[in-house]
């Protein structure tokens, strides 16, 4: 050997030392370990396995070569590397796929160590389960999409054994309120993927848009797909549409965009199963062909909210059933998906009351009730659906009137159609609105975008459990699994659907996969960060919400004095705060009690990590005025449903949120406001302002004037000054203090008028809510 060649080897031996030194030299902990669920077990040994552009896939099976393309493209983007796939076990430096029949479905075994990697499993599902662990155990620059410098693509050596604990782990999405592209719903099947999730719920019909072709019946996408655009205002304050309205809003799905999405999701493990809502909401199938309805009478497709929903399918006319055969023959063609939903939900029946051909159904059928109507069309469904070899499925009011034989139940009004489903020995899927609408907000109203009035936060959503502790196990056997719900009538966009979505799927997906035991809120809230990290590789607009510092404020009335509580959703939760700064110090204060505070302050607070504020500040300015603790009277007294503080809860300091039933707010129906302020004695005073709401939705509008008159008799006012406002649509929830401000002059009395819609632009009365007058 020459001096050359001998040189060679000596670098070749000293390179692979060093190699090993690395690898060895990384050590990893159990904190370090950040997967998403909480695998069932985990032995963590020592040394790594290091992914280098040799590593190879060893598959033993082509479909497999699906399964790897997520990781291989992920090397390829962040690493710039093209792993190999072969058939042969190589010596090292490989991961292995090894199909074990022994296993659950759906379990897989991770073993790592220096020299290789396996994976065991039994079917497709566990082996791409196992290489999403692989994936969360890589640094989160994997998710990277272009190259990332000078970062180790290493793993731990460990073993891990890991199996669902449900078999449904489900997230349903609307796209009949809102349409969202075929692109978007591939990505949210990659994220479900991502987190072990297996069901994608794809409510594809609702009253205001059909979004799915059916061939025979080419109205439904023609004119169901499309309404009236009222976008600019909100979901619930929407007029009524005809068909003569231009409908130019929504969209749908081609057979095959459909074709392409279901080859999608299996190919990332999970199945889809479609929605096709009956026997209620389903204007937008009557808007498409009357005839279906009971009285055949033209409506347009809604562009807002219906309630109560009455333009429902005819259940006495055997051509309902026939539309309704013919389109689930199409959509099974389409889905493979074991379930078909039927919905089955929120059915108003008054025009079945009045229906001759109702009627007839009931009396020939010997019906008592049109309860009892709709368990026969829901049993009749099912039958169709059986004979096709699927099972129907459907929310919790297919219960009503008598359940059909192998009906399986959604229920979302709460755990109870569940457990009455299941001791019915009915199987279910739980969705209650308590934990599983994402659809609510996840923080503060004050700083989130709008949704409905629920509020689920992150920690909520981790605390669900599809077995209710009151079940009897033979019940419990029939929980299949848990699922979130996306109702998208607040949600125009995906950006705002992935913000709803991420990351109380997170959450979710640990608990319907790990075991009960093993779920630790505190270990949760570590490992999510390193989810966080992931998420902005991918550019998933997820919600901070979690990090946001929320304040409960209260006063004493008899010492004037506030005192402020912050908190946030994690345990011991590093929050520091300044007082009466622009904005956080250098050197914030660390929070540890309630503050006391007996004058006007603003406090900016924020969780801190790291010595770092993380999230969005908080901010909030407690103001003392001169009206604070004084008598107040009103011409008329505010509606016994929303009494604030009752006597001072127009002048304690206390400022309401966008969440108008959060105990702060006084309000007013159908009339406006006239309230005087008793200052006790002659003060000087500049200005009076007025806090108001406006959520156009449930009826809550803006003044459109408010007046301000003083006096120092009580009898005798004089107007100083006036601020008004014209009506506008407003799709969001908003805020406003009207503001009067006027030349100073000493008085005792202040008296302040705002004056109210006289009836909303779609009928009905107005609300006018009202939190805080303060004088200056």
């Amino acid at each position: 050997m020459n001096v050359f060649k001998k040189l060679v080897v000596l670098a070749l031996v000293i390179l692979t030392a060093s190699c090993q030194e690395k690898k060895e030299m990384r050590v990893f902990t159990e904190a370090d370990i950040a997967i998403i669920p909480k695998p069932v077990s985990m032995q963590l040994e020592n040394g790594v396995f290091e992914f280098n552009d040799q590593t190879h896939f060893v598959i033993s099976d082509p479909s497999q070569k699906e399964i790897i393309s997520t990781l291989s493209d992920k090397f390829k983007a962040a690493a710039g590397w093209t792993l190999g796939i072969s058939e042969k076990v190589p010596q090292t430096n490989f991961i292995e796929f090894i199909v074990d029949e022994n296993l659950n479905d759906e379990a897989y075994e991770l073993v790592v160590n220096s020299e290789k990697v396996t994976i065991k499993a039994k079917n497709y599902s566990g082996f791409l389960y196992g290489l999403e662990s692989i994936r969360q155990l890589l640094p989160p620059q994997i998710e990277s999409k272009s190259s990332v410098k000078n970062t180790d693509w290493v793993i731990p050596n460990l073993t891990i054994k890991d199996e669902p604990r449900f078999k449904w782990r489900g997230l349903h999405l609307d796209v009949a309120r809102h349409f969202f592209k075929k692109e978007y719903i591939k990505q949210t099947i990659d994220m479900l993927a991502m987190h072990k999730m297996n069901v994608f719920h794809f409510h594809l019909v609702d009253d205001q848009g059909w979004r799915i072709e059916i061939k025979k019946y080419p109205k439904l996408t023609e004119i169901g797909a499309f309404r009236n655009d009222q976008e600019d205002a909100h979901w619930d304050g929407r007029r009524v549409t005809t068909p003569e309205d231009e409908a130019t809003y929504g969209g749908f799905y081609t057979q095959e965009d459909i074709k392409e999405i279901v080859a999608y999701a299996q190919s990332k493990g999970v199945r889809v199963v479609p929605e096709i809502e009956m026997p209620a909401h389903v204007m937008s199938a009557i808007a498409s062909y009357p005839e279906l309805s009971c009285f055949e009478t033209p409506i347009g497709v809604p562009s807002g909210g219906v309630w109560p929903i009455t333009e429902i399918y005819c259940a006495g006319k055997e051509s309902t059933f026939e539309f309704l055969e013919n389109v689930l023959l199409e959509v099974m063609e389409l889905f493979p998906s074991e379930y078909i939903h039927v919905g089955g939900d929120e059915a108003t029946k008054t025009n079945w009351k009045k229906c001759p051909h109702c009627q007839k159904r009931m009396k020939d059928e010997g019906l008592a009730s049109v309860d009892e109507l709709q368990s026969y069309f829901i049993k009749r469904m099912e039958r169709f659906i059986s004979s096709h070899d699927r099972k129907l499925i459907g929310w919790d009011e297919i219960l009503e009137g008598g359940l059909a034989p192998e009906a399986t139940v959604m229920s979302w009004r709460g755990f109870e159609g569940g457990i009455e489903a299941a001791d019915q020995g009915h199987d279910v899927v739980m969705t209650p609105t308590s934990y599983m609408y994402f659809d609510y907000y996840q923080g503060p109203q004050n700083v989130e975008p709008l949704a409905w009035g629920g509020y689920i936060p992150l920690s909520k959503v981790y605390e669900f459990d599809p077995v209710v502790e009151t079940m009897t196990p033979e019940q419990a056997k029939h929980v299949l699994g848990g699922q979130a719900n996306v109702w998208s009538e607040q949600i125009k966009t995906e950006s705002h659907s992935q913000y709803m979505i991420y990351p109380r799927l997170a959450a979710l997906s640990e608990a319907v996969w790990s075991p009960k035991e093993s779920r630790d809120w505190d270990d949760f809230s570590q490992r999510i960060l390193t989810l966080f990290e992931r998420y902005e590789y991918l550019d998933v607009n997820y919600a901070k919400s979690a990090f946001l510092v929320m304040a409960d404020v209260n006063i004493d009335m008899g010492t004037k004095e506030a005192s402020v509580s912050l908190k946030n959703e994690f345990t011991d939760a590093d929050i520091r705060y300044t007082l009466n700064e622009d904005q956080l110090s250098r050197e914030p204060i660390k929070y540890t009690e309630p503050l006391k505070i007996d004058k006007t302050t603003t406090i900016h607070a924020s969780l801190f990590k790291d010595d770092n504020p993380v999230g969005v500040p908080f901010k909030t300015t407690v103001v003392f005025h001169k009206a604070v603790g004084k008598k107040v009277t009103f011409k008329e007294i505010y509606d016994d449903r929303y009494q604030g503080d009752g006597e001072f809860g127009m002048v304690n300091t206390l400022r309401g949120t966008k969440n108008f039933q959060d105990g702060r707010w006084q309000a007013w129906l159908a009339k406006g406001m006239e309230a005087v302020v008793d200052l006790g004695e002659e003060m000087p005073i500049h200005e009076v302002i007025l806090g108001t709401l406006e959520n156009q939705g449930p009826g809550i509008y803006f003044p459109t004037a408010v007046s301000v008159y003083v006096s120092n008799d009580g009898k005798t006012y004089k107007e100083v000054g006036v601020e008004k406002r014209a009506f506008a649509k407003n799709p969001a929830s908003d805020l406003k203090d009207f503001k009067v401000s006027f030349e100073e002059q000493s008085v005792r009395y202040v008296k302040v008028v705002a004056e109210s819609l006289k009836t909303l632009p779609n009928g009905g009365d107005v609300w006018l809510f009202v939190d805080e007058i303060v004088i200056n």
